[in-house]
């Protein structure tokens, strides 16, 4: 038995779609300038944490609850472009894994991993190693400032989040 195989083809090309669309709301809220790399630099210095006392108490007595409320807020507003409206969840994978890495002194890295997260969605100047050292030098003051820098763009939406 001889079987012929059709082939079939299509009589239209796909048609091109939108280009990728970068959503979210402002991400220089505070009008830094940018520098020649088109980096700028980030809204509040890492010693401004205490101008945000609420957040910086919590980051020094429960450091687990604020990096996975940072973490979720970014994810959400990196994945739906909007503010996630619960505010971040304070029981997240991420709060489980800072808490169990805290008791061995390792929390500092997921902190680093998330402030480089935050500095690339942001465009803001950096690296990892000045990443590493405010998280492991001084852990609530990194917190608050990453937790300060994506309140920023939550404000921008107009709504209080």
């Amino acid at each position: 038995m001889a079987y012929q195989q059709q082939q079939q083809y299509q009589s239209q090309q796909p048609m091109p779609t939108m280009g990728m669309q970068v959503n979210g709301g402002n991400r220089n809220a505070a009008g830094k300038p940018l520098n020649s790399n088109g980096k700028r630099d980030w809204s509040h210095g890492l010693c401004g944490c205490f101008e945000s006392c609420g957040t910086f108490c919590f980051a020094c007595f429960c450091p687990c609850i604020v990096h996975g409320k940072n973490k979720q807020r970014l994810s959400y507003l990196t994945e739906h472009g909007q503010p996630d409206h619960d505010g971040g969840s304070c029981c997240s994978g991420s709060c489980f894994a800072h808490c169990l890495l805290s008791s061995c002194g390792l929390s500092g890295f997921l902190q680093c991993s998330n402030r480089g997260d935050t500095r690339s969605r942001y465009g803001i100047d950096g690296g990892g190693c000045g990443d590493c050292c405010a998280a492991f030098c001084c852990a609530p003051c990194d917190l608050t400032q990453v937790s300060r820098e994506i309140e920023l763009e939550e404000k921008s939406f107009g709504q209080r989040y």
